[in-house]
């Protein structure tokens, strides 16, 4: 088992904060969440407000390494997601990498309903978003999006995120950041493909009948994981967590 290493974030560079995020393989799916000190996924309904400043210095360094960024319309819809950019410095360091300046946005749905073919996540992206939905779903739902995104169909009545996995990767997307929601995360585990989990505990108690970061489809066994860091920043524990059959 690897050491395990606790950190003060304020005493780390930001060159530092890109090593201690490392990819361990070409193919690597990362799922990034922050949940209350009890549990909870959300506060009104909404995650931004668990998050602060602290953990979003982990977060810009997560997007800024990953090929793509995954989330379910629900997320995208709830958070006010608008295009995918990243700021001048993150661009650098993606240029310097060998990489395009921003990720490509992808966007889980079953239905569709939650998203909007005019929506800047879409019309103003840097770079062609793809949608991703059921092989079912009718092609009037889908035809606007396709004006707009490419579209990746898998699944019947609802995705397969296994198959979404590989039709990403098979375009090159191989390092994939997955930002929930907490449905999709529950599908990501329980077709045992995630590979990390990075997570920051904020120092609040959000008290009953707050949803988990994963729900949805149960899973047929737990996970075991290994803790690689913890790293705290204003009372923010941010953990990274791994497969515990990962050797870096």
């Amino acid at each position: 088992m690897a050491e395990v290493r606790y950190r003060k974030l304020d005493a780390l560079t930001d060159d530092e904060v890109y090593a201690a995020y490392e990819p361990p393989a070409d193919d690597w799916l990362r799922v990034n969440f922050v949940s209350s000190a009890d549990g909870a996924a959300t506060l009104e309904g909404l995650s931004g407000p668990l998050s602060g400043e602290e953990d979003k210095r982990v977060f810009k360094v997560l997007r800024a390494r990953c090929d793509v960024l995954l989330a379910g319309s629900g997320t995208v819809a709830a958070e006010g997601y608008g295009p995918l950019v990243l700021s001048p410095d993150r661009m650098a360091w993606r240029r310097a990498h060998g990489l395009p300046e921003v990720p490509v946005m992808a966007v889980a749905s079953r239905t569709l309903a939650d998203l909007d073919p005019a929506a800047g996540i879409f019309t103003e992206a840097p770079r062609r978003a793809i949608v991703i939905v059921p092989t079912d779903l009718p092609e009037a739902q889908v035809a606007p999006f396709r004006e707009v995104a490419d579209v990746i169909a898998t699944g019947t009545g609802a995705v397969d995120y296994a198959a979404a996995v590989d039709a990403l990767r098979e375009r090159g997307l191989r390092q994939i950041l997955c930002e929930g929601g907490p449905r999709v995360f529950g599908d990501l585990i329980a077709a045992d493909l995630a590979d990390e989990l990075d997570l920051t505990l904020s120092p609040l108690l959000a008290g009953a009948g707050s949803i988990r970061i994963a729900e949805g489809t149960a899973s047929d066994a737990a996970r075991p994981l290994e803790l690689r860091h913890v790293l705290e920043a204003g009372g923010n524990l941010i953990l990274r967590y791994l497969r515990d059959s990962t050797d870096e």
